[in-house]
């Protein structure tokens, strides 16, 4: 097993080798809304109680992260149609059975996808190396049945992963990986076999995180705007990536949305840019730099 720190290569961004994005971009900017599904009666607690507020079941958490799903995504994809951004779906995959008109609409746009596990208060926290690795083939074949397609990114459910995790999601054929918050670069992790890519996902410009902390829609705005602004002047010399982690029960919000609005109209004003999903630019970093091409073997 590898600690974590151990499976972080590359040294400090100035001094990597410089690749391009396409067109010559200074940044890279994915969009992930959290499409999410939380069980109304959950299993029974491990690590963390997922509804701490009150005996199951807790009616208004259950209802307030529902909101999301019946209304805010509705909402979220009238801002990303009118501003022509193809996502990236931090999903629970139960959503989509629980949900297929939300199914039916993401894939009517091409959305990309990554997988958050199945339920949103299901954690990876104390699992085992097998019950964890039956977890993540139950996700691929479940992806697989609803898709037809291989499963290409991977973010633990809660942000819970093991240190096994990135090993297990390499041996699944996943490509890209989030459970990491530490560059502003695709970066390669070690794992015991294959190849895996650490892609950026934010947990502070994160309007959860935001939220908890008593933020609302301006300070999302303003902190999207100086990220991006400090990243874009950066990018002309080291490329960069920005990522946006909403959700829908959060900036889908009626009081909310226009921030989100702003913040992407800030983005989408500038020129080199390249928005993109996480596949794209998994492979396209894939396809750019031979250390990363490189299964890793430890």
């Amino acid at each position: 097993m590898l600690t974590d720190p151990a499976r972080f290569l590359g040294g400090p961004i100035v001094s990597r080798e410089r690749f391009r994005w396409p067109n010559d971009a200074q940044i890279a900017v994915w969009v992930c809304p959290n499409i999410e599904h939380y069980e109304y009666l959950p299993d029974p607690v491990r690590v963390r109680d997922p509804w701490p507020r009150t005996p199951h079941p807790d009616v208004l958490g259950y209802a307030t992260k529902d909101y999301g799903n019946r209304v805010g995504l509705w909402r979220m994809f009238e801002v990303m149609d009118a501003h022509d951004i193809r996502c990236t779906v931090s999903l629970n995959l139960a959503n989509f059975e629980h949900y297929p008109a939300i199914f039916e609409a993401c894939e009517r746009r091409g959305w990309d996808y990554m997988c958050h596990g199945i339920y949103n208060t299901q954690y990876l926290w104390g699992y085992e190396e097998d019950e964890e690795r039956a977890m993540i083939a139950d996700c691929v074949e479940t992806y697989r049945r609803l898709t037809g397609r291989q499963l290409a990114g991977w973010f633990s459910p809660a942000a819970s992963h093991t240190l096994n995790t990135p090993d297990l999601v390499a041996e699944a054929g996943i490509k890209y990986y989030c459970d990491f918050y530490h560059d502003d670069q695709p970066t390669p992790i070690s794992v015991r076999r294959g190849r895996l890519l650490s892609l950026p996902y934010q947990m502070d410009l994160n309007d959860s995180v935001i939220y908890a902390g008593a933020g609302e829609g301006p300070e999302f705005e303003r902190m999207a705007r100086d990220m991006f602004d400090t990243l874009y002047r950066e990018g002309a010399v080291h490329p960069r990536i920005m990522n946006l982690a909403v959700h829908p029960y959060i900036m889908g919000r009626p009081h909310r949305l226009k921030y989100l609005d702003r913040a992407l109209s800030h983005i989408r004003s500038h020129d080199r840019v390249w928005m993109a999903t996480g596949e794209e630019i998994a492979d396209w970093y894939l396809s750019q730099t031979a250390a990363a091409s490189s299964p890793q073997e430890t």
